[in-house]
């Protein structure tokens, strides 16, 4: 999936007024957690300065290729890169949140009531050995509730990605069974169960032509599509919707200066418990494959308005806006990249 903004933009170089290159286009790859979102920001980003975006909403794992074999100027991630993933790229690459976003359960079954789910009976689900809608497990947090004697068709993401990353990041840290048989979280698992589609689009496609099914997606898809959510019981005990307000709670701790933090499973008593930021990622040194100063501006520019001007979409499109604190942190880290070893985004660029 691809959004172009058509457009062209003059970036101003550094130094006394000199003439300067054509940036025709930023380009971008990978979530499709934050798509929504980013359609709408990029759209708005051309009405305002005239910049081309292309992002191709590929999934954090092609994202993440993508940026590596530097084809696109960023990648962008629902799963922060982690030590080891940072050696595999080459040079040092920087994080910036543009968001909060919730991953829910959704189903369907007839009627699609309302549902409570525990992180028990979830990670059962996920396990399979929880097979049918009206197991005892699922009907004793649902008393009152007409379930079918059904088989429970899982679905769940086919390719790399973010969604996924945050997904099983939750259920290894609740669940001993899940974690028995999928002990590492990431973009990609071996299932021991289900079907996948690919991208949160797909998975919600399958579980809407498919009576029985039940997956995850991005909150904003399951709410754009009108499908279901259950209410999860968070680490307080409390069963919690997915909401602006109870993704936000999840956040509500320090930032480290990197940003690189799992936000699932938050100790809040109002938290709902499978959140997560996403973030852009791009190298810090942006001095590579015959790239140009223009070239950096104009994309270390895009990201610092997504940051700021950027945040007032958030919410009308169901992302958390950021906090003070990672905002500080994503402009600490954009201040930090260099073009040749000089600073990108000094005053005159922003």
């Amino acid at each position: 999936m691809f959004i172009t903004v058509a457009a062209l933009i003059l970036s101003s170089c550094g130094g006394g007024g000199a003439k300067t290159d054509e940036v025709k286009e930023i380009s971008g790859a990978g979530a499709t957690f934050p798509y929504p979102l980013y359609s709408k920001m990029f759209t708005e980003y051309n009405t305002k300065t005239g910049v081309k975006v292309n992002y191709q909403s590929i999934g954090s794992g092609g994202g993440i290729k993508q940026l590596s074999a530097k084809t696109v100027d960023f990648g962008a991630s629902d799963a922060f890169l982690k030590d080891d993933d940072i050696k595999t790229m080459g040079a040092d690459v920087i994080h910036v949140p543009t968001c909060l976003g919730a991953v829910v359960i959704t189903y369907n079954i007839p009627g699609n009531p309302k549902l409570k789910l525990t992180p028990e009976t979830l990670g059962g689900i996920f396990s399979g050995s929880i097979k049918k809608w009206n197991d005892p497990k699922i009907m004793a947090d649902n008393a009152g509730t007409s379930l079918p004697d059904k088989d429970i068709m899982v679905v769940h993401r086919s390719d790399g990605s973010g969604t996924t990353a945050i997904f099983t990041d939750y259920l290894v840290k609740v669940s001993t069974e899940f974690a028995a048989k999928v002990p590492k979280a990431g973009k990609e698992v071996n299932w021991p169960v289900g079907v996948g589609g690919k991208g949160n689009e797909g998975v919600a496609g399958q579980i809407k032509s498919t009576e029985g099914a039940l997956g995850y997606v991005e909150l904003a898809y399951a709410q754009q599509n009108s499908m279901p959510m259950a209410d999860m019981k968070n680490k307080a005990g409390n069963f919690v919707t997915a909401s602006l307000a109870s993704i936000a709670a999840s956040s509500n701790i320090d930032i480290p200066a990197d940003t690189r933090i799992a936000l699932n499973n938050s100790p809040a008593a109002d938290a709902y418990p499978i959140t997560s930021f996403t973030w852009i990622l791009l190298y810090k040194e942006q001095k590579y494959n015959n790239r140009t100063m223009e070239q950096a501006k104009a994309a270390t520019k895009l990201i610092w308005w997504m940051i700021h001007d950027g945040q007032q979409f958030n919410e009308a499109l169901q992302y958390g806006k950021l906090g003070d604190k990672a905002v500080a942190a994503g402009e600490a880290n954009l201040k930090s990249v260099t073009f040749d070893g000089k600073p990108v985004l000094t005053d005159d660029a922003k």
